[in-house]
Parts: structure tokens; C-alpha cells; sequence
């Protein structure tokens, strides 16, 4: 029983770790093979800095993989997603001088869901039938 209820406590203390403040989309594709190190790497030319609690998205030259590199405070945390089948939405053809894009927490569920994130606004509303 006191097993169980450690374990209870480490899930709890990992689940106040990886908390995701802000999310951030990197445009450019990235080699899926990349790893934590050579991530990180790329939040830090791409965005300047990893800062604590913040996550950043990385896709594949055919939005069909993602990478979510997230930096906890101590060190890096890093998953992935494939969709079988079609593409996540990634906004293409953006300048490499623009501004960062930060996505909002729905943002990020529709997106890692392959759906049409960049829309969520528009598709709330209905005007005609």
C-alpha cells in the first residue's frame, strides 16, 4: 500500500513539473531524427533562449510529425506526434523575420489533433445556413 501511494506522489510532483505556460511554433521544418540537444539548439537560434515551462513545436518538412521540446526548469522534456493519416496545420511561407507565433491552449489541442487551429475563432460563429 505505502508503494502505491509513492508512486501517487511522484506522478503528482512530474505533473507540477512538465506544466506548459506558453507554446510556441517554430515554421521552419526540422530533420524528425533531430534530438533533444540539436532541439534545443534550434529553440535557442529560432526563439533566443529556452525559457522555463515553455514548450516549442517543431514539424516535419511534411507537417505529418511533430516534436514539442518543453525545458521544465532543470532540463528538457521532449515528445513527438505522427498523425496515419493527412497532416497536422502548419502555417507555411511566413518571412523568417516575423514575429514568433504563441498558440493558445486550444490552439495547441486542435493542432495536435490535426485540426484546423488557425480557424478555431471563425468556426465558433455560424452566419448562414
Amino acid at each position: 500500500m505505502h508503494g502505491r501511494l509513492a508512486v501517487r506522489g511522484v506522478d503528482a510532483r512530474a505533473a507540477a513539473v512538465i506544466r506548459i505556460e506558453a507554446v510556441w511554433l517554430a515554421v521552419e521544418p526540422i530533420d524528425m531524427r533531430a534530438g533533444a540537444d540539436r532541439l534545443l539548439a534550434s529553440v535557442v537560434r529560432v526563439f533566443g533562449a529556452a525559457r522555463a515551462h515553455h514548450g516549442y513545436l517543431f514539424a516535419n518538412a511534411r507537417s505529418t510529425r511533430i516534436r514539442l521540446l518543453v525545458h521544465d526548469g532543470f532540463g528538457v522534456w521532449c515528445a513527438a506526434r505522427r498523425l496515419n493519416k493527412g497532416s497536422f496545420e502548419w502555417p507555411r511561407n511566413i518571412a523568417s523575420d516575423a514575429a514568433p507565433l504563441a498558440l493558445t491552449k486550444d490552439q495547441f489541442d486542435a493542432l495536435v489533433l490535426g485540426l484546423p487551429w488557425q480557424r478555431l475563432e471563425q468556426m465558433r460563429v455560424i452566419t448562414r445556413m
